[in-house]
């Protein structure tokens, strides 16, 4: 199978499975990129993940064009998009049809309810793996200083977490190397 084949499949597969909208899709996108395919490492993905959630727009197709770019060029890209969005568009429609003429019904209501556990246990897997990697590059201490100042300016001020994440991204940047202190220091 080609990579195009492989990357459509992968990304119907997102769009097929991902209900509750695109966080929900992320803990796929990883299983799909990093442990099926292998297409990009855990830090890869981690930083593709940190910079997709800073600009606007949906993250589960900013994801899909920017691995869908990497893996197979700009043919690559609008096949990962199209993948992820077709499928979605297409069960709304259906569920949206069934919910007008059913939507009263108790099964139908149910539909939408059961599906929140399976979410909320896919994202707390996600937020672990996410923990451990930031635990290992970081330490305890710097993890969970940055995880409660983020929570804090996320959810006790209101930021946007795309502002908290570009915050970061453009502290690490003006950051100084470590390895350029260490050659002035020996001059």
């Amino acid at each position: 199978m080609g990579v195009q084949s492989e990357l459509f499949l992968a990304f119907f597969r997102i769009g097929i499975f991902g209900f509750g909208g695109g966080p929900s899709m992320i803990p796929l996108v990883h299983q799909e990129v990093v442990k099926r395919h292998a297409w990009m490492d855990d830090d890869a993905f981690a930083d593709v993940l940190a910079i997709g959630n800073t600009l606007p727009g949906p993250i589960a197709t900013k994801m899909a064009g920017y691995i869908g770019y990497r893996v197979g060029g700009a043919a690559g890209a609008v096949n990962a998009v199209l993948a992820v969005i077709v499928p979605v568009i297409v069960v709304m429609i259906a569920l949206l049809g069934l919910y007008l003429r059913h939507g009263d019904q108790r099964w139908v209501q149910g539909m939408g309810q059961g599906v929140i556990p399976v979410v909320m246990i896919m994202m707390a897997q996600l937020t672990l793996d996410f923990f451990n990697k930031s635990r290992a590059g970081l330490g305890w201490i710097t993890t969970l200083i940055m995880g409660l100042a983020a929570a804090g300016l996320i959810y006790g001020l209101g930021l946007h977490p795309g502002l908290v994440i570009g915050a970061i991204l453009i502290a690490a940047l003006l950051r100084p190397d470590p390895a350029s202190r260490k050659g002035e220091v020996a001059k």
